[in-house]
């Protein structure tokens, strides 16, 4: 995803002068780099001094720029949240927040380095929108919509590094804002974002051939604005439906799918599975740290073999 949205970053750059790239001491990849070498004058590494960062990124888009704040998702937004309250979002700045590593992907850097709370903190400021791809060509696409389409601050949550291509063969195409069926299928229906989507996919193929449950796979790749109306059909139509995400349980995907149902009516029946609600003090890979929060494809799919059968 990083080598994606930095491509896709070089291409408008290149023809859009008002683009601008901040740093904080991370290390440039893929497009980032060239475009660093060819327009050193728009490319800005401020060390380590997050606040700097983001304060400088509200004055260049004051000045007409439309700047990109880049680094580790927990310092991206966490470190500096008071410059992206007050300096981007009250003023609506057209300021793009580009986090790494969302979720726990740095798994054995720590607590100081998982963004496990960022959807919610983010969602809840006001202008803010929030994006979250499940792949790199969904990266490339909110790449975009974050200069083309949306002109108020944005917070692009990405992943590590080595996520596969997981909406080759969609059967929906991409739509900025709408909920996205990547996987088609009949009886279950599993929501997710971000990179755990691959997570969602693989359940999804087990259930199917082990299971004989025909089971959907749909991306949300907009948290905020959400598609209400998109998942509420979701809802109706399925009489099975598990949100699957790597965020802590409360202000994430799975709480709103939740006040959908409730608002809508919604008959289904309804699992959400997210990370829990600890700082949880395992070293090691991120599919084991994911394991230790519960998000365990293993247990995922017996409990979801047994609700849906």
């Amino acid at each position: 995803m990083r080598n994606s949205f930095a491509n896709a970053f070089y291409e408008l750059a290149k023809s859009d002068k008002r683009i601008c790239l901040v740093v904080a001491d991370i290390t440039a990849a893929a497009g980032v780099a060239s475009f660093q070498k060819e327009s050193p004058e728009r490319f800005i590494n401020v060390g380590v001094a997050e606040q700097m960062m983001v304060g400088m990124c509200a004055g260049l888009a004051l000045r007409g720029c439309i700047p990109f704040a880049y680094t580790i998702a927990t310092f991206t937004i966490y470190r500096p949240f008071e410059q992206v309250r007050v300096d981007c979002c009250y003023q609506n700045l057209p300021v793009k927040l580009v986090g790494v590593g969302g979720g726990v992907s740095y798994s054995t850097l720590g607590g100081t380095h998982h963004a496990q709370e960022d959807v919610a903190l983010m969602s809840a400021i006001p202008n803010m929108t929030v994006l979250a791809p499940c792949d790199p060509a969904e990266a490339a696409a909110c790449t975009r919509a974050c200069v083309i389409d949306i002109p108020g601050p944005v917070y692009l949550r990405l992943g590590k590094a080595g996520e596969p291509d997981l909406t080759a063969g969609a059967p929906d195409p991409f739509l900025l804002g709408k909920v996205r069926c990547i996987r088609a299928g009949t009886d279950v229906c599993l929501l997710a974002y971000g990179p755990i989507t691959k997570m969602a996919c693989e359940i999804a193929a087990r259930l199917e051939k082990e299971k004989g449950l025909s089971t959907a796979v749909v991306a949300v790749h907009s948290l905020k604005p959400l598609d209400e109306a998109g998942i509420a059909a979701l809802l109706a139509r399925f009489k099975t439906v598990a949100v699957i995400e790597e965020h802590a349980p409360f202000g994430g995907l799975g709480p709103q799918v939740k006040a959908i149902a409730w608002d809508s009516g919604a008959r289904c029946k309804l699992r959400t599975y997210s990370l829990k609600d600890e700082f949880i003090h395992v070293y090691g890979t991120h599919a084991e740290l994911l394991k230790a929060h519960g998000l365990d494809p293993e247990l995922i799919f017996h409990e979801l073999a047994a609700l849906a059968g």
